[in-house]
């Protein structure tokens, strides 16, 4: 086991306390954003369906009028 004498101790991690809290931060920043994009795309991609929908049914309109 691991123990640090002062709390700038354990934030240095030996040495390695870069790699260390910037790989916890990246992981951090990462899955905060993840949500955001995922909801993001959703409803971009619900609009453009919606879009899709439409334009089929005034297509078929358009054909049984002919």
């Amino acid at each position: 086991m691991i123990y640090w004498s002062s709390f700038s101790d354990f934030i240095a991690m030996g040495g390695y306390g870069f790699y260390v809290w910037g790989s916890f931060g990246v992981t951090a920043l990462i899955m905060a954003i993840e949500p955001i994009v995922v909801i993001r795309n959703r409803k971009s991609t619900i609009a453009l369906l919606k879009r899709q929908l439409r334009a089929d049914a005034r297509a078929e309109n358009r054909n049984a009028a002919e």
